[in-house]
């Protein structure tokens, strides 16, 4: 069982597994209060993780594939304004050359 009960009934009401509960309180609960082994930082990142993928699917999809597409606009965009401008130039060399 968890070393540190109070950490493990937090982990417990928040909603996670019993073994993960079990494992992390284990983790984070060091007699001579020295900081968190590498078990112990890399469960938080995982969970850190875990958030940020939750997160994002709340809103909407990857934030990565989003941005994504707003670059893609943008570049469709600039490369318009660019054949465009090209197209104006040829007129008007055409215009000047009659």
């Amino acid at each position: 069982m968890a070393k540190d009960k109070d950490l493990f009934d937090t982990l417990r009401a928040k909603g996670l597994r019993k073994k993960t509960a079990s494992s992390l309180a284990d983790a984070f609960s060091r007699v001579d209060g020295s900081p968190p082994g590498k078990a112990g930082r890399k469960a938080v990142s995982d969970l850190k993780a875990v958030v940020a993928e939750l997160e994002d699917r709340a809103k909407g999809g990857p934030a990565k594939r989003s941005a994504s597409a707003k670059k893609a606009a943008a570049t469709r965009k600039r490369k318009a304004n660019q054949r465009s401008a090209a197209a104006k130039k040829a007129a008007r060399t055409r215009a000047r050359s009659k």
